[in-house]
């Protein structure tokens, strides 16, 4: 039994303004989708995502992060996430390296096993994001927007399209296309029709 199998094909740049003219045919990549940057309450999913398996501290406040990010994007955010992760586990480093020195100085003394960073703070987020930057400009995003208009613009010939009233069969055609009538564009000549099964 032969079934059917549709492929699609999903491309993504952020540089639009260099894709060969071929692949924007129809039949090719069909549908072109501006992906704006992220508003607020889509970047503190981002962060919620980034951070669902990280321990985070009850206080560190995700929606004041996502305000404070305004023009970052997704991977910018990811960034933030991944710095304060490396600071913690810097911090939780450095701790158990001080309870050993400790241990050694004074053999005799109970250990202790607790985890001195068992949790990312607002402090490893503070530190991270002195280094947070954005790496789409306003600039760029303005470009972005001005092809997405060009694109929607330059889709299709912009004509009302009707079928003629009353039916196909005898009846004034109700739009013209490209000074042609419609009926005119669409009818195919009772000659040709037995050629193209011939």
């Amino acid at each position: 039994m032969n079934a059917k199998k549709t492929v699609f094909i999903i491309g993504a740049t952020n540089r639009p303004d260099i894709i060969d003219g071929a692949l924007l045919r129809p039949g090719r990549l069909d549908q072109l989708i501006y992906i704006p940057l992220p508003d607020e309450a889509s970047r503190r999913q981002i962060f919620k995502a980034n951070l669902r398996k990280s321990p985070l501290a009850p206080d560190v406040c995700l929606d004041t992060m996502a305000k404070f990010t305004q023009g970052f994007s997704g991977a910018d955010i990811t960034e933030i996430c991944q710095r304060a992760c490396k600071y913690a586990i810097r911090e939780s480093i450095e701790k158990d390296m001080e309870k050993e020195k400790a241990q050694l100085e004074n053999p005799d003394a109970m250990e202790d096993d607790v985890d001195e960073v068992p949790e990312i703070t607002r402090c490893h987020f503070e530190e991270a994001m002195k280094y947070a930057r954005r790496s789409v400009s306003d600039a760029d995003i303005r470009k972005y927007q001005s092809f997405a208009q060009t694109l929607q613009q330059s889709r299709g010939f912009g004509s009302e399209f009707r079928f003629p009233e009353g039916g196909v069969a005898g009846a004034a055609p109700a739009a013209a296309v490209g000074g042609t009538p419609a009926a005119a564009a669409f009818a195919t000549p009772a000659d040709d029709e037995d050629d193209l099964y011939n």
